[in-house]
């Protein structure tokens, strides 16, 4: 390592911070917060079901509103926060001309311990180890080398051949999903296409299009033909289509290409998640009747025959009992170790579960890339580092995307609400789809709030407040999980299961004294206590924890 001191790696020091990331963590600490506690009083399971079923009063209108104005606006703001943090990382290695890879490769590494370790001793709803596999996926997107892509993605494919491992196919898929992107932002390659120069990523796109629109041909003309894909195959095939002739004209400049694919990515993944939805809404809906007898004796006369229609459908409903079944035993086991079983159960549980959640994050990867490249643009255009200058982009997404983001939430709200596991017509799928797409944009809009509150001359620029809980947002995130098992779960003080409205409650009085211990605690340390020791494995030395007098306020981003 250079002794130089304009190369040595170490935390920058206050005059680095900028304090609007800190003010905006600290914020959406608190509706992670608010949105995290339910889940320390209801099975995990729940997270995707939309709001309990039953409520009433008060406790129906917090769970609404924490469900439409809280709930996917705050992840969304931590990831957002993340790219910038990355963004932030990477500029200062540039500028002072050092290595930015292997301490960014370690700060994963230990950012996926506290994940593993906060998912198996405290709470399964951890986010922590899914921000360390996006954040390995964003290294592969911008850095990652083709060949060893390539090697990855056999290697994954060869071990999904093994039985019991083909959730392994998923993390190809997701890597083979990054490698696509990464030609979009990395490669300048150009594809003659009629006559016209097209982008390589476009041309592939465009590729994808033709064989979807082909195989969406077959599909809807073969009379015996699976009819299950037709509608799906035939939207793809536009999708692809569109996006490509889309990303050929915006392919350039480059500086706007993270920004682009930021915002496409995320839109993609919750617009087909909405069309999927409409469509599953609006379908037909399939007879209750049992399959007739006489197609059943048809079928036992005639061994060798394929199945008949009424026989998948009967066998469709066995298997989706069964799985229901099994997901209302899961849910049972859940509720009776969290709220009255003993410890080494429910570590024993979420040791068992883990496997899947390290796969589930694989695929969830691809939805945290595009907030992250969209924090990176943030920070790498210079808006974040000198958000005074850019107050009229912030009341743009304060007062449009905001107010747009919540309304198409509460547009789906009145088409469904919650979900019943089992009833694919419910609506459930295309609200929660539209509520989705609202995120992005209803994030965006409480940044823009929270700056613009920040540079207000008013009451308002209180909010600064928050800075120093945002400065410790790790250590905040992990002690919420430590008290809320503490107080909730069986092993604890077993008041597992409070009201939604006294949980709002909970939380409120909880982050106050979170605020006034995070202003108490950096007037006399430089770092939290888990930022301290992240920092200290990520730089690979020690940083002075101490505060002394002459010293002044010093932090990490």
């Amino acid at each position: 390592m250079n002794s130089n001191s304009s190369t040595t790696l170490s935390p920058p020091v206050s005059q680095q911070r900028i304090e609007a990331l800190d003010v905006v963590r600290g914020f959406a600490l608190l509706g992670i917060f608010l949105m995290n506690i339910e889940f320390f009083n209801r099975s995990i399971t729940g997270i995707g079901l939309g709001m309990p079923q039953g409520l009433t009063g008060l406790d129906w209108l917090a769970s609404w509103f924490i469900a439409y104005f809280v709930q996917g606006k705050f992840w969304t703001i931590f990831s957002l926060l993340f790219g910038m943090g990355f963004a932030v990382m990477l500029t200062r290695a540039e500028h002072a001309g050092r290595d930015f890879l292997a301490p960014y490769m370690r700060r994963i590494l230990g950012l996926a311990v506290f994940g593993a370790a906060h998912y198996i001793f405290l709470w399964s709803g951890d986010i922590l180890f899914s921000y360390a596999v996006g954040a390995g996926a964003l290294l592969i997107l911008l850095y990652g080398k083709w060949k060893q892509i390539a090697l990855a993605l056999a290697v994954l494919v060869g071990i999904g051949f093994i039985p019991g491992l083909d959730p392994v196919f998923g993390i190809a898929g997701a890597l083979a999903f990054v490698s696509l992107l990464s030609v979009y932002l990395r490669v300048e390659r150009r594809v003659s296409l009629r006559g016209r120069s097209v982008p390589l990523f476009s041309f592939i796109l465009l590729v994808l299009g033709a064989l979807a629109a082909i195989a969406a041909v077959v599909l809807w003309v073969l009379p015996n033909g699976p009819k299950e894909p037709r509608i799906p195959v035939t939207i793809a095939s536009v999708v692809f289509m569109v996006l490509g002739a889309l990303s050929a004209r915006f392919h350039e400049p480059a500086s706007l290409r993270e920004l682009r694919l930021g915002v496409s990515v995320y839109t993609f993944a919750f617009l087909m998640m909405t069309v999927g939805g409409a469509a599953q809404y609006f379908a037909p809906r399939e007879p209750a009747t049992a399959p007739a007898a006489s197609a059943v004796t048809a079928a036992n006369d005639n061994k060798k025959s394929e199945p008949t229609e009424a026989e998948k459908t009967a066998k469709k409903k066995k298997e989706r009992a069964a799985r229901l079944a099994q997901r209302e035993e899961d849910v049972r086991n859940e509720v009776r170790i969290l709220s009255s079983g003993r410890y080494a159960e429910a570590v024993e549980m979420r040791a068992r579960r883990f496997p899947e959640k390290v796969a589930g994050d694989a695929g969830f990867a691809t939805v945290l890339i595009a907030m992250f490249l969209l924090g990176s643009w943030f920070v790498r255009s210079g808006v974040m580092a000198n958000t005074g200058a850019h107050l009229p982009l912030f009341r743009k997404l304060a007062y449009v995307a905001l107010p747009f983001g919540i309304g198409l939430g509460l547009a789906g709200s009145l088409i469904a609400v919650s979900h019943v596991p089992g009833d694919d017509f419910d609506g459930f799928q295309l609200a929660r789809g539209l509520t989705m797409l609202g995120n992005l944009p209803a994030c965006l809009g409480y940044v823009g709030v929270v700056v613009l509150m920040l540079h207000s001359k008013s009451t308002f620029s209180k909010i600064s407040l928050l800075a120093p809980v945002g400065r410790m947002a790790l250590t905040n995130y992990l002690a919420q999980s430590v008290i809320c098992s503490l107080y909730f779960y069986g092993y604890g003080l077993g008041h597992w299961g409070m009201p939604r409205a006294w949980q709002v409650v909970f939380v409120l009085v909880v982050f106050a004294a979170q605020v006034a211990f995070s202003h108490w605690w950096l007037a006399r340390m430089r770092f939290g206590p888990m930022e301290w020791l992240w920092r200290a494995f990520t730089y690979r030395q020690t940083p002075p924890m101490r505060l002394h007098p002459f010293d002044g306020r010093t932090a990490a981003t």
